[in-house]
């Protein structure tokens, strides 16, 4: 599919060109394979694809918050909005990486979209066309492969038609695809499932062999997730207790399935899915207390919840944080599906990189490392 001519952008500004290539790492600084993190968030798709021995060589996230987030954890401001940034100043990378706004998607946002008598999907002008300028940027880049990430309803969303053009679009521009709903009860304490879209460019890597990752045998427990004494600010008050419980009565009495999720660390296995609402009431988990009304997750307990490490730094207000944590990935899903992907491009290239023994939080301290081919050392800007 050729892109229209709609979705060339502007040319960026000398000094905004000098800023895309600042953060772009020097010659031979480079491990593993080179990846951009498109819609970066908090920097959950990139710690995973770290811990797999690879390196950023680009970001982009518009969100100051998430900004603020990311540069504490990465010692880097991602640049801003991916529209007003020409795909021909976008660094070379083997691997293009995004998870873009799911909230035209998702059965809550397309949900609140028509009560609103707003438009969703590929319609909804402010992020309904975002995948577009991925489609974009592999265009113009030609990366070996790409990870795409979403939530499940993208997939049967408007009948399918919306999945269809996404998956009709990449294959015209010549990648296989593979997609997959992967539910995050296997790797973190927490129902969140969310489709994944792995494609690779035909005429690099061939017939290469990818298969999604199987679930691991061990599961984490929702006390594990919990910290020993969290701040009193985070129990419901009374008046917001005795409306949520009355709010699930009505519901219940109509045959809706509303309502709050209260959970019993010692005897639930599972929260519902973290949203980016959290901050709101906390509703959709709520933590059982004895002689006390239920309280909230903490911003760290979420931070838990979607797999980041304790290390991960939270430099913003909770409010923020609920927001960030609800709108992020689950670090150890992504980790899992990225040690595929990069496996399937070992076994094409003949790679041998270093990998992080286990899927934790790693910060770029800014080490020089190196890329080795067979034991051969390769420069840091050669492409697959």
């Amino acid at each position: 599919m050729v892109m229209d001519n709609r979705l060339r952008l502007n040319q960026l500004s000398f000094w905004e060109k000098r800023e895309v290539r600042s953060v772009i790492p020097a010659k031979n600084s480079v491990k593993g394979y080179r990846f951009i993190d498109l819609f970066a968030g908090i920097g959950g798709i990139r710690s995973a694809f770290e811990n797999s021995g690879n390196t950023c060589v680009f970001s982009s996230e518009w969100d100051k918050h998430c900004q603020a987030t990311y540069k504490a954890n990465f010692g880097e401001k991602p640049y801003g909005d991916i529209t007003k940034i020409n795909e021909k100043d976008i660094p070379d990378h083997d691997i293009l990486l995004a998870g873009f706004p799911c909230q035209p998607f998702s059965v809550a946002g397309v949900s609140k979209k028509l009560s609103l008598k707003r438009q969703h999907g590929f319609a909804d002008e402010e992020q309904g066309n975002l995948f577009f300028d991925i489609a974009r940027i592999i265009a113009e880049k030609r990366p070996t492969a790409f990870m795409l990430e979403n939530v499940k309803n993208l997939k049967s969303h408007d009948g399918g038609k919306t999945f269809e053009v996404i998956r009709n679009t990449l294959e015209d521009l010549g990648y296989s695809v593979h997609e997959k709903v992967i539910d995050a009860i296997d790797y973190v304490p927490q129902h969140r499932e969310r489709i994944f879209i792995v494609g690779f460019d035909k005429k690099k890597a061939g017939d290469i062999n990818f298969n999604f990752p199987q679930p691991p045998r061990t599961k984490n427990a929702i006390a594990d997730i919990l910290e020993k004494d969290a701040d009193e600010k985070h129990t419901l008050s009374d008046k917001l207790w005795n409306y949520l419980q009355g709010y699930a009565d009505i519901h219940k009495e109509k045959g809706n399935g509303f309502g709050f999720g209260l959970i019993d660390p010692e005897t639930d296995t599972a929260t519902r899915t973290l949203s980016a609402r959290y901050y709101k009431d906390g509703s959709e988990i709520l933590i059982k207390q004895a002689d006390n009304n239920p309280r909230k997750l903490t911003p760290r307990e979420c931070a838990r919840l979607m797999g980041f490490d304790d290390s991960f730094q939270i430099p913003v207000s909770d409010t923020q944080a609920y927001k960030q944590f609800g709108n992020s990935v689950v670090v150890p899903v992504v980790g899992a599906v990225a040690s595929q992907l990069v496996h399937a491009l070992d076994s094409v290239y003949g790679r041998t990189v270093e990998r992080s023994p286990k899927q934790k939080h790693v910060k770029n301290r800014g080490k020089k490392h190196k890329t080795r081919v067979t034991g051969t050392e390769i420069p840091a800007q050669q492409g697959l």
